[in-house]
């Protein structure tokens, strides 16, 4: 009897669950991952309260300092695909799985799962570590405040929906450096419509993901950038857009 569709799910997703956790690339790009952004915050934190002149947002140093987790977790992403591919493993993934769709949708699970973890993680630590020090000049804010809690759930999505992307190139490019290179291009690249002259670096920058990152993390958003909501949107499109094209490349290749 051949075993039901929820064993079949279970499985792939235990076998890509034991892939992740048997390379020291998912140990150190986690360190990083939530070593950095949280150290870095606090660092901002101490500058922003010893800073002259008007305070900025209390949760900037929270939104900044987790863009700098970005690079660790997509190459992770990257990782789950490229290095079977470079290693030839693909072939016993896609002979064991066939649906290669699947085989996407198990790592993609994974990923997401233990990402979003992580970025909760480091968004609540480096919430309080931060509002600790930026409170001591009475700048701070508290988990309370109205806005405060959704825009620090919010910010650990970023960490998800970065991996995902990098899961997707991955899948696309097939290779460690060019999947990890086409990922940072995707990310940072449109960020450059910063320096474009008003109005149109915010009618550009409003589709990118770490602008609409930074506008569901703020405490005030931005008026010249979409809503939080459809900010969100923005968002989880990235990683949705990439993914659903991996899924049809995967499936129209040899291997």
């Amino acid at each position: 009897m051949m075993p039901g569709v929820a064993v079949r799910a279970a499985d792939l997703v235990g076998a890509e669950w034991g892939k992740l956790w048997s390379v020291r690339s998912t140990y150190w790009s986690l360190a990083v991952a939530l070593v950095t952004p949280i150290a870095l915050s606090a660092l901002l934190a101490f500058a922003f309260a010893h800073s002259p002149g008007p305070s900025p947002d209390p949760l900037s140093a929270d939104v900044f300092s987790l863009e700098y987790a970005v690079i660790a977790v997509s190459a992770l992403g990257v990782l789950a695909f490229s290095s079977e591919y470079g290693t030839g493993l693909i072939l016993s993934t896609f002979a064991a799985a066939p649906r290669r769709r699947a085989v996407l949708v198990a790592k993609g699970a994974v990923l997401g799962a233990v990402t979003l973890a992580a970025g909760e993680v480091v968004a609540f630590a480096s919430f309080f570590g931060s509002q600790a020090i930026l409170s001591g000049k009475h700048r701070g804010v508290s988990l309370s405040h109205p806005g405060v809690p959704g825009a620090v759930l919010a910010a650990g999505l970023l960490l998800a929906a970065t991996v995902l992307l990098g899961l997707a190139l991955g899948a696309i490019v097939r290779h460690t450096a060019g999947g990890i290179v086409a990922t940072i291009a995707v990310i940072a690249l449109p960020g450059l419509v910063a320096v474009a002259p008003a109005p149109w670096n915010a009618r550009i920058g409003r589709f990118t993901l770490i602008d609409a990152a930074r506008q569901i993390t703020a405490l005030h958003s931005a008026t010249n950038l979409f809503s939080p909501a459809l900010s969100l949107l923005v968002l989880l499109a990235w990683p949705a857009g990439a993914l659903a094209v991996a899924a049809v490349v995967i499936t129209r290749r040899d291997v």
